[in-house]
């Protein structure tokens, strides 16, 4: 008993000895102990936010998570709260700093190789420097299942909070009209105008540019009629619209197109609310004036001031004009723009690297919109001043991109932007900075005149040329800031590492591309990566990794990077925020899914869906009662605003059952995302395509079309209208470029299309000493990015015989295959092929009806300064050749060139 005894006593006194040692030891389960570590929040997509309460994002408005709990090693980070509670936000936990924690450095997310000990910008590209993750020690095992939950919270977002909007009360008008028959008579004629520099060409509908606005009411039946008063044959789309088959207004599928001065009649019921638009279906007629606003009022809508704006281009260029030089591959519009990125450009701002690769990779300069335009208009003019409003009034802005190419930034120097509608649908009010509109697609957005003044809504095209603005309010006038121009370098940086040899995009590790969250284009944003030319480099404290982990970087390229993460507070609307109100779920039916791929070819302008044009696919056949999932990957460097006709879609944008609709999404470069839709019609063709114009006129697009449709009355031949609706992405383009020099006449003519290419190339001499030669071929295109090209042809050349004639390269009398030389006296086919080579140059191998081979290298108007070229070439026939050309206007050039038969001359050169 006493062994008992004492025994349990010393029991007793090993455990009170254990609870004295672990008195102060931070015991992370006992919520009651003082020391518990304190719980923070940060955001999936920009880790640098850190919030002691949970919220939301101030950046994109994703809902916060739980920060994981560092080791006791690791420095404890300061946390941030953005709550705008002045109180809150002077809460902060302190950490003092010992000898085990880790130094915060910062890195660029372009240039992982970039380590600094302050903020700043990165030495090599200007963006804005962000937080190094600390690294993780061999014991650390909680860094992937942090990613993985990350995924998770992006790939399941229902039930997120939004970025606050606080509309307060807003009362609404019942309209109390019974639905009715609303008609319209639309005089479509020709017109002249003055919108840019010059008097033009234009199409007026009632005389007006836009089009007029066209106002039902939700149960309405639509009346219009169509007077083409034209010389050439027109059409009318309804964008955005559900309707009849008949009645959607793309000719050649839908219908046959308005002939020159007869009426036509579109009548259908009005089924849904919201801001649409309407424009012409046919050939280029959208570009010169044929679109217009397209207003469906509620039975109960909000009793508040709206205005209809229409974003529009305007071009003096004729448009197809236009649609021939994007074919050519003309840097005039780049010329215009100032965004040539030419090698002296490269040099002076210390990206030769950059330029060099960029072109290693066969791509040309970077591009962010298509076209030069001369001015963008709202409601047709620049600027539009609604002066009407005072301090405290709420303006509805029913906002339509009816531009053919340009996507546009809205921002509002009176505040915040509050979007409320997308594509004709309610969403969630959503509080934003800015936001970028794409090409027809519509939003409807709220803004505020805070005091007696005039505030400035700014609408600026994507690549940041010009602008154009609604002023709101009278007096003293607020302007918006303005954007920045465009660090095109550090784009060009950014595609060379985004692009590999074969011209595929390369998808990387850890880094979410869907839904605009990820912005690619945010390294050419000085508001947000700093300015072009970065700080001094001692001022950040640069240090650089060891030549072995550089590579090891660059290799891993931007794998992991955060390019959503703007470091400065501007809140950009993206794909994620919108939320429906009500449900969207589809109805049940048996689930289709189909994938595509965006593809395209800049050098040709080829733009293709799985690099098939609309003319090279079959219909795509769906039921009546079944789902569509549609998955779209962009495999090209060009944004694509995708629309479908007749419906729309939901975006599956991690909202749900509240997944937002649409009629346009958005893809940017590198983006998948998926959408889905019910095929809830009763039947027809119903194009699905890239809407920026001269796009979908090269092909890239689908039609849909409802199995066991009845005949469609507007389409008596069937074939003939297939055959004319393939015939624009067929259509061939005229261009030439002919050389009129003290040495002779160089000079080329093509007749090219998408896949097919017919040519005739002369090197004339003034006597025939310097020889006469024409070569003319037809080939065809192969590949997605079209740089292998066979052809056959026929060649002619004559030169009188010279036995003392030498050259660089000796006599000529035998080429350098030691071949007897014919190209003194040559009639023959020939049979080659000719491949695009890294640095774009074209390596051209043929051989012709006498047996001979030629092999040959050239390469036509390297950008050496913004307007001068740099051209050369050599064969194996020992000919060579090279020459400069000084860029005067589009069409006049002044040019010199030395060629090994024809000698040194100089004149000019006219480029078609």
């Amino acid at each position: 008993m006493k062994k008992l005894t004492v025994s349990g006593l010393l029991l007793l006194l090993c455990l009170y000895t254990q609870a004295q040692d672990m008195k102060g030891m931070d015991m992370s389960k006992d919520k009651g102990n003082k020391n518990t570590q304190s719980v923070s929040y940060t955001c999936p997509m920009h880790p640098e936010i850190h919030a002691a309460k949970p919220g939301n994002c101030p950046k994109c408005g994703m809902k916060l998570v739980k920060e994981k709990t560092k080791d006791a090693a690791a420095p404890k980070p300061k946390v941030r709260d953005y709550n705008q509670n002045a109180a809150q936000n002077k809460s902060t936990t302190e950490h003092t700093p010992s000898a085990d924690d880790q130094a915060v450095t910062y890195t660029c997310p372009t240039h992982p190789e970039i380590h600094a000990a302050k903020p700043g910008n990165c030495p090599k590209c200007g963006m804005r420097l962000v937080t190094e993750k600390p690294k993780l020690t061999s014991g650390d095992q909680g860094g992937a299942k942090q990613m993985d939950d990350s995924s998770k919270v992006m790939g399941n977002m229902s039930g997120m909070e939004l970025p606050k909007a606080n509309l307060g009360h807003i009362n609404t008008i019942t309209n109390n009209t019974p639905p009715h028959t609303v008609r319209y008579d639309l005089y479509v004629t020709d017109t002249t105008v003055i919108f840019g520099k010059k008097r033009k060409r234009a199409i007026a509908v009632n005389g007006q540019i836009p089009m007029p606005t066209l106002t039902f009411t939700e149960g309405d039946t639509a009346e219009i009629y169509v007077h083409n008063g034209l010389d050439e044959e027109t059409s009318l789309h309804w964008h955005g619209l559900f309707l009849p088959n008949q009645y959607d207004g793309v000719p050649n599928l839908t219908q046959m197109p308005i002939k020159p001065h007869s009426t036509h009649l579109y009548r259908f019921p009005i089924r849904q609310h919201g801001t649409h638009w309407y424009h012409s279906h046919t050939k280029l007629q959208e570009q010169i004036g044929m679109y217009g606003a397209f207003i469906i009022n509620k039975r109960k809508e909000w009793d508040m001031p709206t205005i209809p704006l229409v974003i529009s281009e305007w071009a003096d260029m004729n448009p197809k004009e236009i649609d021939r030089s994007l074919h050519n591959a003309t840097d005039w519009f780049a010329i215009k723009k100032g965004s040539t990125q030419s090698y002296s450009e490269a040099i002076v701002s210390g990206h030769f690297k950059t330029k060099v690769t960029n072109e290693w990779k066969r791509m040309t300069a970077m591009d962010v919109s298509d076209v030069y335009y001369d001015k963008f208009l709202l409601n047709g003019m620049n600027p539009y001043e609604q002066p009407q409003f005072k301090a405290g009034d709420k303006v509805r802005l029913r906002i339509m991109n009816s531009g053919a190419s340009d996507y546009f930034w809205l921002s509002y120097s009176g505040g915040k932007i509050t979007v409320v509608a997308t594509d004709g649908n309610d969403v969630v009010p959503v509080e934003v900075d800015r936001l970028i509109i794409a090409v027809s697609e519509t939003y409807d957005v709220i803004v505020t005149v805070p005091e007696n003044k005039s505030y400035e809504f700014l609408v600026t095209p994507e690549d940041r040329t010009k602008s154009t603005s609604l002023w709101l309010g009278d007096g003293e006038k607020v302007p918006a800031a303005r954007m920045p121009r465009l660090k095109y370098f550090a784009g060009m940086k950014m595609m060379n590492d985004m692009m590999d040899m074969k011209g595929n995009l390369v998808k990387m590790e850890g880094m979410e591309m869907h839904n605009q969250i990820m912005d690619m284009n945010t390294v050419m944003y000085p508001e947000i990566t700093g300015p072009e030319k970065p700080v001094d480099n001692d001022t950040i404290g640069t240090t650089m990794k060891s030549e072995g982990e550089r590579q090891a970087a660059d290799n891993q390229g931007m794998a992991g990077m955060d390019m959503s993460g703007e470091t400065r507070d501007i809140v950009t609307l993206n794909y994620t925020m919108l939320r429906s109100p009500e449900k969207t779920t589809l109805p049940k039916g048996p689930l289709k899914e189909l994938k595509f791929n965006l593809t395209g070819n800049m050098n040709r302008y080829v733009w293709t869906l799985d690099n098939q044009t609309v003319s090279e696919s079959d219909k795509i056949l769906i039921k009546k009662g079944e789902n569509l999932r549609i998955i779209l990957y962009n495999n090209s460097m060009m944004r694509h605003p995708m629309h479908l006709h007749g419906h729309d879609f939901r975006v599956l944008n991690g909202q749900g059952e509240y997944a937002p609709m649409k009629n346009v999404l958005d893809m940017m470069p590198m983006e998948t995302d998926t959408i889905e839709f019910a095929a809830s019609e009763n039947g027809g063709d119903w194009f699905f395509h890239c809407h920026i114009l001269y796009h979908m006129m090269s092909g890239m697009g689908r039609v849909f079309s409802y199995e066991n449709s009845p005949p469609n009355p507007e389409i008596p031949d069937p074939k003939l209208a297939q055959r004319r609706l393939f015939a624009d992405d067929r259509m061939a383009r005229l261009m030439a470029t002919v050389g009129i020099e003290s040495n002779g006449s160089d000079g080329e003519v093509v007749l090219a299309q998408t896949r097919w290419k017919a040519n005739t190339l002369w090197h004339l001499g003034y006597n025939d000493e310097k020889g006469y030669e024409s070569e003319t071929m037809v080939g065809r295109y192969l590949g997605r990015m079209q740089w292998w090209y066979p052809y056959i042809g026929f060649d002619y050349h004559y030169k009188r015989p010279n036995p003392n004639e030498k050259n660089l390269f000796g006599s000529d009398k035998k080429n350098m295959f030691g071949q007897i030389s014919n190209k003194e006296n040559r009639k023959t086919v020939v049979a080659g092929v000719a491949y695009t080579l890294p640095m774009l140059f074209i390596a051209d191998a043929r051989i012709d009806g006498d047996g001979k081979f030629r092999f040959q290298l050239s390469r036509e108007d390297i950008p050496v300064t913004k307007r001068l070229r740099f051209s050369i070439m050599i064969n194996t026939d020992k000919e060579y050749m090279a020459g400069f050309r000084y860029i005067l206007n589009k069409y006049l050039s002044a040019s010199t060139h030395f060629d090994s038969d024809m000698g040194l001359g100089a004149g000019i050169t006219i480029t078609y």
